[in-house]
């Protein structure tokens, strides 16, 4: 995808979130404008590719598209943020990368047209490979991080063990709350 039409959405989806707010902080108001805004420059894109005509057009459309759909993914992850909504995003994006190298393939003929089609749709595959890679370290790192807080927590637990009375269940109270038990 264009790289000028990616900066474009970034900046709308910016001005949209400007003022300092944070993601939490976006009001539903604030939200349905930025997603108002997002649709108006779909349609005002897909205006502009109008005047065109054969696989030009095609382009423009696919470009005009996957524009619109990847900055809705974007506002999405920006509004209720998660691991899941910075996936569609990754996935958004290598999908409308797709379809427009895929329309721009069809200008070329024979074993060329072919090869291009090919590329673009490893090139799509590549980047979803590469976001569910993403996907397993994140939950790798979850898991490290839970079994070295365990070990932690039974260390300044038989820390405890050694002591009595109201000391020992201050202790533990303490643990407790530190390592989220």
């Amino acid at each position: 995808m264009n790289k000028l039409y990616m900066s474009a959405i970034t900046l709308a989806i910016g001005l949209a979130l400007s003022g300092g707010a944070s993601a939490a902080n976006m009001s539903k108001d604030e939200y349905k404008a930025a997603k108002d805004s997002i649709t108006a420059a779909y349609k005002s894109d897909k205006d502009n590719c109008k005047s065109m005509s054969g696989n030009a057009k095609d382009i423009c459309m696919a470009e005009a598209f996957g524009k619109e759909k990847v900055a809705k993914a974007e506002l999405e992850a920006n509004y209720k943020p998660s691991d899941k909504a910075r996936r569609k995003v990754r996935d958004e994006k290598a999908e409308a990368d797709y379809k427009v190298a895929k329309e721009k393939c069809d200008d070329k003929g024979g074993n060329v047209k072919d090869v291009c089609v090919k590329e673009a749709k490893a090139a799509m595959k590549s980047a979803k490979a590469d976001a569910k890679a993403n996907k397993k370290v994140g939950e790798a790192r979850k898991d490290a991080n839970k079994d070295k807080r365990d070990a932690e927590y039974s260390v300044a637990k038989e820390k405890c063990d050694a002591m009595a009375g109201a000391a020992k269940d201050s202790c533990i109270a303490d643990a407790k709350a530190r390592y989220k038990k």
